[in-house]
């Protein structure tokens, strides 16, 4: 009888595929089954560099009259003061580490822009051992992504770009950096969620992995089973452990060109405030379900109102691409190229119209007293007529209207958000220009159940439901 020696992955792999359910299919068993990371890491850590940089910066005075000397007063003090006052512009340098790969055999590199920002020297370090000095070829701070080269006297490896829109959950994920100044880390974890927005800028879709990342990881990459980047290593949870996030590799593959070709990365731009469907909008509007952006409010002279957008008009799809909410209608914009004329679906009135929009180069973008005398209505509000003195207090440039003076707890409108100084501008599509207008709205028996008021805050507009009744 011969004997076989199987490695260890082999028999894991066999034993994974034996304990799988059998309505998986074969897609799903290649990206449920541990990948061979021992070959992954052979063949990709090459693609990764370590980048190191410096800043100049003043240095801090040491020595003077403030120096608290527990022997008294010195007399080198007025030494060290001449000293330091005559010398005020001393440098030192502020170093830091970070971690990049490779996208082209001449050298040019993808990172994270915050790895760069502010360097005044850029040094990046192969797994050959070799360092280059790098210069910026283009940054985007809204993506955190830059672009950098080294003239090596080589072709370099470079890493595939994968396919970020089709990574599913608890797909196996594999990190490639330089945490804590430790080059060449490799470590490997799951997809643990997708569309994560974390707060860090306008067009967050982040990728959420367990895979280990940690200060010195920013702009390494995310490899899947077969080796392709799917992201960009970015950021952590402070305090948090198996938590980390990673810019979807398909956010940087249309703007990579931008910043090699001009530096800079130019959007597309719309020109729409917008907010999120929620339950009792979309049931007000009498929608299905809870998806698309809702229109608030639309600034004058842009490519929305040039197509005849409205406020109260629901976003669910543009240019072939479903909307499920503002953060996504917000990406998908700012990916189209400006001058690009597009298809946009939108609700309204109770049913879909499809409008054509030419979108355009995006740029870089106090309460009234409550009267006593004022008993709030059925819904919980008092309001009055918008004066020239209410206006500029609250500072916006609306002339008709009503002003929310008081709201009282617990009420309808209190529930639904609504507070004091808000300008109600429309209730259920009817423009409120007075008291009078306002009252006749809101006694008319509500669609739906719900009442719709457009209100002003400040400088943003935005919609709120009001649900009459149960």
């Amino acid at each position: 009888m011969s004997l076989r020696l199987f490695s260890r992955a082999t028999l894991l792999t066999a034993l994974a595929i034996l304990t799988l359910p059998p309505f998986l299919g074969a897609n799903a068993i290649a990206k449920t089954v541990s990948p061979d990371f021992v070959v992954l890491a052979k063949k990709l850590t090459p693609t990764v560099v370590n980048i190191s940089t410096a800043k100049n910066i003043s240095a801090q005075r040491k020595f003077g009259r403030n120096f608290n000397n527990p022997f008294g007063s010195s007399p080198f003090d007025d030494f060290f003061d001449r000293f330091f006052e005559e010398n005020p512009h001393r440098q030192q340098k502020q170093r830091s580490l970070g971690s990049g790969f490779i996208i082209s055999k001449d050298g040019l590199i993808l990172t994270n822009n915050h790895v760069v920002d502010g360097a005044d020297e850029i040094k990046v370090k192969l797994n050959s051992g070799k360092e280059y000095k790098a210069e910026i070829k283009g940054r985007d701070q809204k993506l955190d992504l830059a672009l950098i080269k080294i003239n090596a006297t080589e072709d370099l490896p470079a890493a595939a770009l994968g396919e970020s829109d089709s990574i599913e959950i608890g797909e196996w994920v594999m990190a490639i950096g330089n945490p804590f100044g430790l080059s060449e880390t490799v470590t490997a974890g799951i997809v643990s969620a997708k569309g994560r927005v974390i707060g860090s800028g306008p067009y967050d879709d982040f990728i959420q992995t367990d895979a280990s990342i940690n200060p010195g990881n920013s702009g390494g990459p995310l490899f899947n089973a077969k080796g392709e980047v799917i992201g960009i290593n970015t950021a952590i949870v402070a305090g948090g452990q198996g938590i980390g996030f990673a810019i979807p590799i398909n956010m940087a593959k249309p703007i990579i060109p931008q910043l090699k070709e001009k530096g800079k990365v130019t959007r597309g731009w719309l020109g729409v405030q917008t907010q999120v469907v929620t339950p009792e909008l979309a049931g007000s509007y009498g929608m299905e379900g809870e998806k698309g952006a809702l229109v608030a409010d639309i600034i004058k002279n842009t490519p929305a109102e040039k197509a005849g957008i409205k406020s109260g008009d629901i976003i669910t799809e543009f240019d072939g691409k479903p909307i499920r909410d503002p953060n996504e209608l917000s990406r998908t914009v700012a990916a189209t190229v400006p001058g690009k004329t597009v298809k946009m679906k939108i609700f309204r009135d109770g049913s879909d119209r499809v409008l054509e929009v030419k979108l355009e180069q995006r740029t870089d973008e106090g309460e009234p007293e409550a009267s006593d005398s004022m008993t709030p209505d059925k819904l919980g509000l008092a309001v009055q007529d918008l004066t020239r003195d209410i206006a500029n207090s609250l500072r916006i440039k609306e002339t008709k209207g009503v002003v929310v003076v008081n709201v009282k707890p617990g009420g309808i409108a209190d529930d639904a958000g609504i507070i004091r100084g808000d300008l109600v501008l429309e209730v259920n599509g009817t423009k409120i220009q007075s008291v009078q207008d306002y009252q006749m709205s809101v006694k008319q028996p509500p669609k739906g159940g719900y009442l719709r008021f457009l209100i002003r805050r400040g400088e943003t507009a935005m919609i709120v439901a009001l649900k009459i009744g149960q």
